[in-house]
C-alpha cells in the first residue's frame, strides 16, 4: 500500500505547483506562498527530530527540500538559546514562518561612505506568523532567537538553493560587505541523497 503523503509532502507539492504557475512573478509567489507556509507552521507536529537539533554554539540550517531545478529550497533554522546571525543578505526572495519559540529580525541598510549600518526597525515572529523578504524591497537583516533559555525553530523558503548561493555578510560599523556561501548543517546527508525532501522516508 502506498504511503499517505505527509503534511510536508503536501506543502512541497503545493509550492512546486505554485512555482510552475507563477514563474518569475515574485509578487504572486510571495502572496500565495505565504498562505501555504502559514498552513504548514500552524501545527508543530511534522518536523522530524533530526532537523530540529540545536548546536551549543551555532544556529543550524537544515535543508528540508531542494527543488530539482533550484527554483526554491525549504530550510529549518534551529536557534539555540540566544543565538543570532551576522547582518546578511539573501539576493533572492524569501518567506519565513515561525514554528516554535520566537525570532527577532532587525532590518538594515548600508550607511554612506563607510559609515555604520542603519537600523530600519525590528520585527518579532511568534509561532504561526509568516513574513517575506525581497531584494527589491530590502533583504538585509540580522536574526536572533528571542529566548535565552530555549530553542526556537523557523521554516524558511528561498527563491533558489540558498545554501549554494553566494551572498554577503556586512560589518555593522563600516557597512563593508564580504561574500559567503552558507552551505547546510546536514551536508553529509545531502551528499548521500541529492534530492533530499524531509517528507520522504
Amino acid at each position: 500500500m502506498k504511503n499517505k503523503p505527509t503534511r510536508f509532502d503536501r506543502f512541497v507539492n503545493e509550492f512546486t505547483d505554485l512555482i510552475d504557475r507563477a514563474g518569475d512573478n515574485e509578487a504572486k509567489v510571495l502572496s500565495e506562498g505565504r498562505e501555504f507556509l502559514a498552513a504548514l507552521v500552524s501545527r508543530d507536529d511534522w518536523l522530524p527530530d533530526q532537523y530540529a537539533q540545536p548546536h551549543p554554539q551555532y544556529y543550524q540550517q537544515y535543508l528540508l527540500h531542494a527543488d530539482p531545478q533550484d527554483r526554491f529550497s525549504v530550510v529549518s533554522f534551529v536557534w539555540g538559546p540566544g543565538q543570532k546571525t551576522p547582518i546578511h543578505n539573501h539576493t533572492v526572495w524569501a518567506l519565513i514562518g515561525m514554528l516554535r519559540g520566537g525570532e527577532r529580525a532587525e532590518s538594515f541598510e548600508a550607511g554612506p561612505d563607510g559609515q555604520p549600518m542603519r537600523s530600519l526597525g525590528i520585527e518579532e515572529l511568534t509561532p504561526g506568523a509568516v513574513e517575506s523578504l525581497s531584494p527589491h524591497t530590502g533583504d538585509v537583516h540580522r536574526v536572533s532567537n528571542i529566548f535565552e533559555d530555549r530553542v526556537s525553530i523557523s521554516i524558511h523558503i528561498y527563491g533558489g538553493n540558498i545554501g549554494r548561493i553566494s551572498r554577503h555578510v556586512f560589518d555593522a560599523q563600516t557597512s563593508g560587505a564580504k561574500p559567503f556561501i552558507s552551505g547546510y548543517s546536514n551536508e553529509s546527508e545531502i551528499a548521500a541523497a541529492p534530492k533530499l525532501s524531509a517528507g520522504k522516508p
